[in-house]
Parts: C-alpha cells; sequence; structure tokens
C-alpha cells in the first residue's frame, strides 16, 4: 500500500515528519539514553530495559536496538546483559563485554555474572546498604 500525502504547507509537513520520528522503531536513541544511565559496575538485563521503557516486543526489541548501536556514541552496551546474568552477544565482542564487565568489579564464570541480582540497576531505585559500590576493584 502506498500512502501519498499532499503537506498543505511546511507547518504540516514539519507535524508530518515528527509523528514519523516518534513511531520510528529504527529510532533508538530512548533505548541509548536509558543504558548511558547505567552506573559503573552495574547491569541491566534486556527485559528490564525493555519494561522500563515500555518497549512493544519486550527483550527481544531491546536485544535489537542494542545490536544497533552505534560505536563512538558512549553507551555503555556492555552494561546490558541476559536474565540470571548472562553474556547472550556472541564473539569476539563477548569477551570484550566480559572484560569491561571484569574492569567495572563484577565476577563472572563463563559466560555469566556470579551473583548477578546484586549487580542489578533498577531505575529510580536507590542502591541497598549491602549492594556492591560502583567502580570497585578486585
Amino acid at each position: 500500500m502506498v500512502l501519498k500525502v499532499q503537506p498543505s504547507g511546511p507547518s504540516e509537513l514539519v507535524r508530518l515528519q515528527c509523528r514519523i520520528e516518534r513511531t520510528n522503531p529504527m529510532n533508538w536513541n530512548h533505548v541509548y539514553a536509558l543504558v548511558k544511565k547505567i552506573p559503573r559496575g552495574r547491569v541491566m538485563t534486556y527485559g528490564q530495559l525493555a519494561k522500563a521503557l515500555r518497549l512493544p516486543g519486550g527483550a527481544r526489541t531491546a536485544g535489537r536496538a542494542m545490536a544497533a548501536n552505534p560505536s563512538g556514541q558512549g553507551v555503555p552496551w556492555h552494561r546490558v546483559v541476559g536474565a540470571g546474568g548472562r553474556l547472550l552477544i556472541r564473539e569476539p565482542h563477548a569477551s570484550l563485554q566480559r572484560k569491561l564487565l571484569e574492569s567495572e568489579g563484577l565476577t563472572l564464570a563463563e559466560k555469566r555474572i556470579l551473583n548477578s541480582s546484586e549487580y542489578e540497576w533498577i531505575p529510580g531505585k536507590r542502591p541497598s546498604r549491602g549492594a556492591p559500590k560502583s567502580g570497585k576493584r578486585h
């Protein structure tokens, strides 16, 4: 189906453009903005990311957004992991993710963060007293 739109003037064209940008599934800027807020030494799962942003399609959509992450934008992509702290991305990126997480003080075994629930970050929630400090080094 082809949709032909005849804007009545420049302001109509701007309104149409704004509606398109809000619904464009390829515009993941709101996802990257939240990921940039994840503190050092903390992680968030794809499912938590999807729930926080009410992404249609859930964790799979969050995964698609992270896979489309442009490099050089300062998005700490390595802090987004699978449920249970699993590292789900493929090599060679999985090795880099592991090294980055370890440099932030997280302990990993194979492709999983040990005690991952201790390192989970939930937007708007204050860390509990027993929570690990961000930037903790071993």
